[in-house]
């Protein structure tokens, strides 16, 4: 990950700013660019995203979302794959 250089942003200030490409994290009140995947990444992401959304998604268990930007708590995160379970009622 390339860290960019400048003051440290409170969530409101990074969320106010444009969206970046490739997408910007925020991490501990700093800006940090992820780098541009290159094509072995970006096939293994694909691919591994539409088996999970294959096996699991059918059976409404879970779901996968490339490049989805997550907020955790005071961080911003996009990771390369996310996988939320799907809730169901039970009744």
């Amino acid at each position: 990950m390339v860290q960019t250089p400048s003051k440290t942003l409170t969530l409101d200030e990074f969320l106010k700013l444009p969206e970046t490409k490739p997408a910007s994290e925020f991490v501990e009140g700093r800006i940090i660019q992820k780098p541009m995947p290159q094509g072995k990444h970006s096939t293994v992401q694909l691919d591994l995203g539409a088996d999970i959304n294959r096996s699991l998604k059918s059976q409404h268990i879970a779901r996968a979302y490339p490049e989805l930007r997550c907020t955790f708590w005071e961080s911003i995160d996009v990771p390369d794959l996310a996988v939320f379970y799907l809730e169901t009622d039970s009744a």
